[in-house]
């Protein structure tokens, strides 16, 4: 089975290349190379010691996407491409809009040409918005988000599910994920965002290297255990295995729609992680508390039974092993 990886090159979509290749899955990735670099690509190849075929374009070109089809018997895609920066996308939304839907509507358009009807789609569970709950069910009603990111991942969500409705014969997968923290535990392949981080693992790495000052922990006044935020954090090979068991589920049950969530359905707090990363790791991290950061939530977390139930999947690492996975990757990164 061969299996088409938009935007295979980036943090999870590389993970994820790696368990499919130990599947024995044919692996064809298409990545601009705007947040990754190619050599992720002989990484790839590396830890698994198989070969990858890579194109390097936007998958709004549909002129190449069209070349990639007919050069390939491809059984499903996964669908991983587009920008993912929260507060990017706060200051330039017709980027986002423009490049998460245009590109998400040629891939789909292509894909039904080709009659090639299998997809799992990255999506996050930031479509959740509020709820009234901090455990989050995929029954629950998608509610209104807080970035214009977010709001790509919702619009695409119902853009599968209207496509899926008008036509039952595609078989779609909603991969609603919370936290991925953590690198293969080679080193080779790991998160190392350009600029100031937005999410927190990348900024502990930066400041536990030495490439930032001191690390902000916005609030702890909050009404749990320690006061700081609480979050579902899943290891990024976790997280991949759950797409290698969403694509192998799907292509074995054709014609459907699912949402899963992938997480690891407990929370952990900021500082926990903090305090995690500083014992397994053996070093302090220069941080302080700062102010509450407009728009975050005290606390949510995934409910994954579902995925557990139907795909047979569930969280295996520690936030030891997210931890020191992370810092490992990092470290062989500046030493090079």
């Amino acid at each position: 089975m061969k299996i088409l990886v938009t935007g295979g090159c980036g943090y999870i979509g590389s993970h994820t290349c790696v368990e499919l290749l130990n599947e024995n899955y044919e692996v064809v990735i298409i990545d601009n190379l705007s947040n990754s670099k190619e050599d992720v690509v002989n990484r790839i190849e590396q830890i698994t010691n198989k070969k990858v075929k890579f194109y390097e374009g936007n998958v709004q070109d549909e002129t190449l996407l069209k070349r990639i089809f007919e050069e390939n018997k491809i059984d499903g895609v996964i669908h991983f491409a587009g920008y993912k920066a929260v507060g990017e996308s706060v200051k330039k939304p017709l980027m986002y809009y423009e490049n998460n839907l245009e590109s998400t509507i040629t891939l789909l358009r292509i894909m039904n040409d080709f009659d090639c009807k299998n997809i799992v789609f990255s999506s996050s569970a930031t479509v959740y918005g509020v709820q009234e709950s901090p455990k989050y069910v995929e029954t629950m009603t998608r509610k209104e988000t807080s970035s214009p990111y977010g709001t790509t991942k919702s619009m695409i969500e119902k853009i599968m599910e209207d496509l899926y409705y008008s036509d039952p014969t595609w078989t779609i997968s909603l991969l609603r994920y919370f936290n991925p923290v953590g690198a293969h535990s080679s080193g080779l392949i790991g998160e190392n965002p350009n600029g100031i981080p937005n999410n927190l693992m990348p900024y502990i790495l930066k400041v536990a290297i030495g490439e930032l000052p001191e690390l902000t922990i916005f609030g702890n006044d909050y009404e749990t255990p320690d006061g700081t935020c609480i979050r579902d954090y899943i290891h990024v090979v976790d997280l991949a295995k759950g797409h290698l068991c969403a694509i192998t589920h799907a292509l074995d049950n054709k014609g459907k729609l699912h949402t899963y969530n992938l997480g690891s359905g407990h929370g952990v707090s900021v500082k926990e992680i903090v305090d995690t990363f500083e014992r397994v790791n053996n070093l302090k991290l220069n941080y302080k508390f700062g102010a509450r950061r407009e728009g975050d939530l005290p606390e949510f977390f995934a409910d994954p039974s579902l995925a557990l139930e139907e795909l047979g999947w569930k969280t295996e690492q520690s936030i030891e092993d997210m931890c020191r996975d992370a810092y490992n990757f990092i470290i062989k990164e500046t030493e090079k």
